[in-house]
């Protein structure tokens, strides 16, 4: 399989299977196919199908197999970033919710469960994500331009919510109070902050939909008085 990324903040992943090869994505994320490849529904287990549902992604997932050559594309749905992570069977990785795209390989997406009750309260990801073990590559939506970062062990990084995209299992999530009464009444970052733990590798988003739907949704209240 090859593959390449266009489209700058608009991006679609662009697939070249040779036969036999196959991608898996979730339901409704394939965007356009040649006719050489075919599609084939699947859902697993009880277990993996309530799973996907729970962490934020449809509950049935495509499998797309190549009987011959073929291009098959997946287009992100929000403005941003794809990006394509390797995964082996030492080094799995742990995203946010919806962040999963497509796979290429033996890749097994299950939940990572927040152990910490504060973290998963108020550390801004929720108690539930989703962890993505096997041997293979992950494509995974980003919310706006990705940046990366390589944390020590030992050092954290400091993120508010909802700007983690993804993180190496080797990593941990804690939460830490914001310190000051006027910070917290008028700093505009509420309460808690997302503390990260190395060591790892983590990958932060620029522009998280919430935080977009939060900004767009004064305007869209009064258009919608207006219009009334």
């Amino acid at each position: 399989m090859n593959y390449r990324i266009e489209g700058g903040n608009l991006p679609v992943l662009l697939c070249q299977l040779e036969t036999g090869e196959e991608m898996t994505c979730e339901g409704g994320s394939m965007s356009w196919m040649d006719d050489e490849i075919e599609m084939k529904t699947e859902g697993g287990g009880i277990g993996k199908v309530f799973g996907r549902m729970f962490t934020g992604e449809k509950m049935f997932q495509n499998k797309y197999v190549a009987n011959r050559p073929g291009e098959i594309a997946f287009a992100s749905s929000f403005p941003g970033s794809i990006r394509a992570i390797n995964i082996t069977p030492d080094k799995p990785v742990v995203a946010q919710k919806s962040a999963f795209l497509a796979s290429f390989g033996n890749i097994d997406i299950s939940i990572f469960f927040q152990k910490k009750f504060k973290s998963g309260l108020f550390g801004g990801e929720g108690f539930l994500m989703q962890k993505f073990s096997g041997n293979g590559i992950v494509f995974i939506e980003i919310d706006g331009s990705a940046m990366e970062y390589d944390i020590p062990a030992g050092d954290c990084k400091i993120v508010d919510t909802g700007y983690l995209a993804t993180m190496d299992a080797t990593c941990s999530i804690d939460t830490r109070t914001v310190k000051g009464v006027k910070n917290v009444l008028f700093g505009g970052e509420g309460l808690f902050n997302t503390v990260i733990k190395g060591p790892g590798h983590i990958i932060l988003q620029t522009m998280p939909i919430i935080k977009t739907a939060m900004a767009i949704d004064p305007f869209i209240t009064k258009v919608s008085g207006s219009s009334n």
